[in-house]
């Protein structure tokens, strides 16, 4: 299957180095992702007609949001990895659990992590909590997508073996030995771009038109229902492509399911993205039923 893979492309993780400094595209692509999405915030909050009222935020408390949202989303997203992926490593080494330069980061974590800074952040301002998440939902999109592509360049969250025209041959130990699945060389999918495309192109499509053509804000919850259902259905289609974390794998289990149903299963992303999915639903009934 070789052959007909495509070969990765010579892309190196660092922009550039300065002295001790490196500018990474993984930095970047967050950096960038959260500008785009605070200017998609503010051009929200700055069009009264989509709303019922006036506008949940001033651009100024979108600015203090976005703060909180940093903070939520590096202390979630590293306490989430810990506790979801790796606990016994953490437990045997606690000095490296706030060491999130080494790399690390899981995106239920981050999503709690923001859910509890944008509770406290509208108790604080005596906003509505559901419009805020409403806000946040819309803005989330770009940097799912940066971030996504960005694990690509980075060779990273490989997807499983494939031999499909389109299936990547990624450098270093993906390129090796799969997990006993096939032997040798192999190309696996580029489920990195896969959920690039879910998540932040399709889904991100979605909630921008329902908001700025449909009125979505003038009914809260709906956008973040819309959101919490259509990540965790992405999330949960692209399982299906991306291999699992190495903790998982083994040689009876080299798929890494962490629930076996019959000689199927289903994995750690999977079983994280179905609270999420059953949340969303319930969450778009309330809306409406309210609306």
């Amino acid at each position: 299957m070789l052959p007909a893979a495509i070969p990765f492309p010579d892309v190196s993780p660092e922009i550039f180095s300065i002295g001790g400094f490196a500018l990474r595209w993984y930095a970047l692509a967050y950096i960038v992702g959260i500008l785009i999405g605070w200017r998609i915030a503010v051009a929200a909050v700055t069009r009264p007609a989509i709303w019922t009222g006036d506008p949940v935020m001033t651009p100024k408390q979108v600015e203090d949001l976005l703060t909180g949202i940093i903070l939520g989303v590096i202390l979630g997203g590293r306490i989430g990895y810990v506790l979801f992926y790796q606990p016994g490593y953490y437990l045997q080494n606690p000095g490296e659990i706030l060491a999130v330069w080494q790399g690390g980061m899981a995106f239920h974590g981050g999503f709690i992590g923001v859910g509890v800074a944008i509770v406290l952040f509208s108790w604080r301002n005596k906003l509505h909590v559901g419009s805020v998440a409403d806000v946040l939902a819309l803005a989330t999109a770009p940097a799912l997508l940066l971030g996504r592509v960005s694990n690509f360049v980075n060779a990273e969250l490989w997807g499983r073996p494939s031999d499909a025209p389109w299936a990547v041959i990624f450098p270093g130990q993906a390129a090796q030995d799969c997990a006993g699945i096939l032997p040798g060389l192999c190309a696996r999918h580029p489920s990195q771009l896969y959920e690039a495309a879910l998540e932040g192109i399709v889904l991100g499509a979605l909630l921008l038109y329902l908001a700025f053509r449909r009125g979505a804000f003038k009914t809260p919850w709906l956008l973040t229902a819309l959101f919490f259902a259509g990540y965790g259905v992405a999330r949960f289609i692209v399982e299906f492509f991306r291999q699992a974390d190495a903790q998982f794998i083994t040689a009876e289990n080299p798929w890494g399911h962490v629930i076996a149903i019959g000689p199927a299963g289903i994995t750690m992303g999977q079983l994280l993205s179905l609270p999420m999915i059953i949340i969303g639903v319930a969450l778009f009934v309330w809306a409406r039923r309210r609306a």
